[in-house]
């Protein structure tokens, strides 16, 4: 087996990482959005594009849990204002992504993968590219076009979100 291997391994399980805990409290202190030298999950972030090269960002966001239900009305009770259920299409992947790409304006994000949760929040790493930096985008040449791609979901998670993962070929053109 290989390095990579066993690093899957490791995170199958994480609870049983020596430090996870610590760590997720330390994390819990630093602000939503911290630029990393190095990525958490070596074997997530290969398998997703990253690369140790200039150009290459990495990127941990803080995403709080829960909250799908608008606060309940204090002011104002109209038979119109009941509506309490809050329709969320995008998943906790996507507006991570999502909010380190306005952080970071002159990159674009390749994609993303989880690393840790606790009772508030989720923690993603994002994997954003330098539009400006020529070695980096001769690796994916498709990101000279797509600008702005995280908000047209054509990332992983976006891309599930809009059911283009999971529902393909003849038959599935009303589902999206």
């Amino acid at each position: 087996m290989g390095m990579y291997k066993y690093i899957r391994e490791a995170w199958s399980k994480p609870k049983k990482i020596p430090f996870h805990r610590e760590r997720l409290m330390q994390w819990n202190r630093q602000p939503s959005t911290v630029r990393i030298e190095h990525p958490t999950r070596l074997d997530r972030a290969r398998s997703l594009g990253y690369k140790a090269k200039q150009g290459y960002v990495l990127v941990r966001q803080k995403v709080n849990r829960g909250g799908r239900m608008r606060p309940k009305f204090m002011k104002g009770r109209r038979s119109k204002h009941r509506r309490r259920k809050k329709i969320v299409n995008i998943n906790y992947k996507q507006v991570a992504e999502q909010r380190a790409q306005k952080q970071y304006t002159n990159t674009e994000v390749l994609n993303s993968y989880f690393v840790g949760k606790n009772k508030d929040y989720y923690w993603y790493e994002i994997i954003l590219i330098d539009r400006s930096h020529p070695r980096a985008l001769q690796d994916h040449p498709f990101l000279k076009k797509d600008k702005g791609r995280v908000y047209k979901g054509k990332t992983s998670a976006g891309r599930k979100s809009r059911g283009i993962l999971t529902n393909k070929g003849k038959g599935a053109e009303k589902l999206r």
